[in-house]
């Protein structure tokens, strides 16, 4: 699809129904108790729910989902817009205007004349326009401070990467990795309870940037592990429930079996949803 074509689809199809999102929004706004009561704080801890549901729809690839909670987010773009528009702070045309202009600086090699070969070429440009649009912050200042550390960990990387600082192989970060495992062990040997700490934070910083350059998301990675656990865990428990048992009458190595048997059923396809 070319950039007009794109366009001319977004105008006629989309443009009707988000005015008359942002009508039913002003109506809300002055009619509903609810609606009139809330403030950016009070929506915020709504629109990070409203996101992890999104992502839960697409790591399911549940199409209709996702369409859903792709609206519930729209819903909290457009009341926060609201909010800002009674004090004359900013409106929906303005946070559109300042994203457009913002995607159309960070895309010279569509808007401009620079020249591109690859995404990490794209990416290094971004982040390079980043900082100059920041002015004399740092490369690590547009990574949020309430970011999951796992999350914070990788995105850090992510930037300190993009201008150079950055091991040249995985090999090498597998290298800082036994590193880190030899220093944590070495602490636990000594028994220091804040050294191990460190050191515990120090190894899992260097497993997330070993994932990061073998091209592996940790988050994904690990939510990945959650719910296989979540599934064999699941089955331990349906077994037991089938045999009127509860969890505390079994040692360890009949769950221990219970979840192997878990294991072989995964790979029959039998857990797995």
């Amino acid at each position: 699809m070319s950039l007009s074509s794109s366009k001319k689809t977004y105008k006629t199809l989309a443009l009707p129904e988000v005015s008359r999102l942002i009508q039913i929004m002003d109506e809300l706004r002055v009619g509903c108790p609810w609606d009139q009561k809330q403030t950016f704080e009070s929506l915020s801890g709504l629109t990070i729910e409203e996101t992890y549901e999104l992502v839960e729809a697409i790591r399911a690839n549940d199409l209709t989902e996702i369409e859903k909670e792709l609206g519930d987010l729209l819903l909290h773009i457009v009341f926060y817009a609201k909010i800002g528009s009674e004090s004359n702070s900013f409106t929906l045309e303005s946070v559109a205007h300042k994203i457009s202009e913002k995607l159309i600086f960070r895309h010279p090699h569509i808007y401009g004349t620079v020249k591109v070969s690859n995404q990490e070429e794209v990416k290094k440009n971004w982040e390079a326009l980043k900082l100059k649009e920041k002015g004399n912050k740092g490369v690590l200042s547009g990574v949020p401070k309430s970011l999951p550390s796992l999350v914070k960990a990788y995105r850090m990387q992510q930037k300190a990467a993009a201008v150079g600082f950055d091991w040249p192989t995985p090999q090498d970060v597998m290298g800082k990795v036994r590193e880190e495992l030899q220093e944590f062990e070495d602490e636990l040997v000594k028994n220091n309870t804040e050294a191990i700490e460190e050191e515990f934070g120090d190894l899992l910083f260097s497993l997330v940037n070993y994932g990061r350059a073998l091209k592996i998301n940790p988050q994904q990675a690990l939510e990945k592990t959650n719910q296989k656990f979540k599934r064999r865990f699941e089955h331990i428990e349906a077994v037991v429930s089938a045999k009127h048992q509860s969890l505390q009458d079994l040692s360890l190595e009949q769950m221990d079996a219970y979840w192997n048997e878990a294991k072989v059923l995964e790979k029959t396809e039998n857990l797995k949803k």
